[in-house]
């Protein structure tokens, strides 16, 4: 097949998508959703090497970088769903380049921001561009690719987003390091690969199904869960803002705000059971999908297993930069090998999921992580990166490497084929969801709510104690992945179906 053919066949609207794999255009195709994602987990691993800079610079002490983490996680975990059904309804090449323009446009916002109030406004909103933008990539792939193309194309694009992803500690730590505003950098790096991502998506064909898509489709209100939407912001916003804010909020306030914030959400989870009935819109979070054990039960080891991973990146910050004085650059290497052991061994652990089982897959991954938590929970006034970091954070690695690729197949693996794209999205929300309350829970908990930037080892034992809390949170979700699960084939025990 010649490469023109597959741009006017899908531009003709074919029946078939057309673009094979080698091709010019299934190069570009693939290369747009590399440098995306790669957008996306550079912002992740970049930003959190930056918080002490940040701080410093900005003030507003420890509930400042809480903030810059979770105001993007409030948006873009309540969002993304809402996301995804956009590119459904308006054409997905249509809604992803929104994202990218917006995401590009809210990090010179973030880039230029002259105090920390309008830093974590700038960062909310970039999560609203990346709510549009992150389903995009991976929808584009497979809706571009011929059927029997998808799976290498996706291989491709998680492979080299993983490698993407390994160049954000040292390209973080080299923009951080460059001045006392370094930064700044961090978020302008985004506006160049934005620019990129723009120019390839101009040369690729619209898929098939936007094409097809009929113009007498009912309006967007009857097709997005608006409502649902905005009760999620609501409801993590009055859970998550008492417990950043706690030091500066009475006591009986956080808990009127926090119990309000779970009213809200049961209010949302009445409002989804109302819309999966009448199906117009269509609820954002099908109560259905949660009567199959698999999926329910992934789903609450993702939040604590995200929940858990979340707040340990944020602690090495802490651990490595405020508490043993470590410049950016070797802070944000350090973790280096977590992302070399997941690009390594994560497709072939994924493998063995039908021969193990989720049940020992999961629950050994669990307990690897926990015990790595542990590791770095004991982390000395003197540490040393090969003797007291490397141990453990090894194990670490491995442990998600053992929990990354299963936990997804396993929360996918019994829902009906047409809701996969929904119980996908399901699955990284609540990740998304689980990191932004435990970045605002754990500190708190832990009685790390305030620092100096330059306070140096007196940070020590709040972080040891945050990896304790960490190291619970992972030890609950091995529990729950050993006994939820069969003994003989690891799949859910008293497995009920959706309707």
């Amino acid at each position: 097949m010649s490469q023109s053919n597959p741009v006017s066949d899908d531009q003709s609207g074919a029946s078939e998508n057309t673009i094979a794999f080698g091709t010019g255009i299934g190069r570009r195709v693939l290369a747009m959703a590399i440098v995306a994602s790669g957008i996306g987990f550079l912002d992740a691993t970049v930003v959190n090497v930056a918080l002490p800079k940040i701080e410093a610079e900005l003030g507003g002490g420890f509930a400042t970088i809480q903030w810059v983490l979770d105001a993007y996680l409030l948006t873009l975990g309540a969002l993304v769903l809402v996301g995804g059904a956009l590119g459904d309804s308006l054409g997905r090449k249509r809604v992803f380049v929104w994202g990218v323009s917006g995401f590009a446009v809210t990090s010179l916002l973030c880039g230029l921001a002259p105090n920390a109030t309008t830093l974590i406004v700038a960062r909310a909103l970039q999560g609203v561009a990346a709510a549009l933008m992150i389903p995009g990539s991976l929808s584009l792939l497979s809706s571009l690719f011929r059927p029997q193309d998808r799976g290498r194309a996706i291989g491709a694009w998680s492979g080299l987003a993983g490698l993407v992803t390994a160049l954000g500690p040292f390209v973080g730590g080299v923009l951080v390091d460059s001045g006392s505003s370094g930064w700044r950098w961090v978020f302008l790096l985004n506006l160049p690969l934005a620019a990129v991502v723009l120019w390839l998506a101009r040369g690729i064909p619209t898929p098939d199904v936007d094409q097809r898509k009929n113009a007498s489709l009912p309006p967007l209100r009857e097709q997005i869960d608006f409502a649902g939407a905005g009760l999620t912001i609501l409801g993590l916003a009055l859970i998550v803002t008492p417990l950043i804010e706690a030091r500066n909020i009475p006591g009986w306030l956080t808990a009127a705000s926090i119990l309000a914030g779970l009213a809200v959400l049961y209010g949302f989870w009445l409002l989804e059971q109302h819309r999966e009935i009448r199906r117009t819109p269509p609820p954002m979070l099908p109560p259905s999908l949660w009567k199959i054990r698999s999926f329910s039960m992934a789903n609450f080891i993702t939040l604590f297993i995200y929940g858990g991973l979340s707040s340990v990146l944020l602690l090495f910050t802490i651990g490595f930069q405020i508490g043993l004085g470590w410049s950016a650059l070797a802070a944000g290497a350090a973790g280096l090998p977590i992302t070399l052991v997941l690009a390594l061994l994560s497709s072939r652990i994924g493998g063995l999921l039908p021969k193990y089982g989720s049940r020992n897959l999961l629950t050994l991954g669990a307990s690897l992580i926990c015990l790595g938590a542990l590791g770095l929970a004991a982390l000395p006034d003197d540490a040393s990166y090969w003797v007291n970091v490397l141990p453990p954070l090894l194990v670490f690695a491995l442990g998600l490497a053992f929990m990354v690729a299963p936990i997804t197949t396993t929360a996918l693996g019994d829902i009906p084929v047409a809701s996969s794209g929904t119980g996908s999205g399901v699955n990284n929300a609540v990740a998304r969801i689980a990191g932004l309350i435990a970045i605002a829970l754990v500190p708190l908990a832990a009685g790390l709510t305030s620092f100096d930037a330059e306070a140096g080892a007196t940070v020590l034992p709040g972080y040891r104690r945050a990896m304790l809390i960490c190291a619970a949170l992972l030890a609950l979700a091995a529990v729950l992945s050993w006994f939820g699960f069969s003994k003989e084939t690891g799949r859910v025990t008293g497995e009920a179906t959706a309707d």
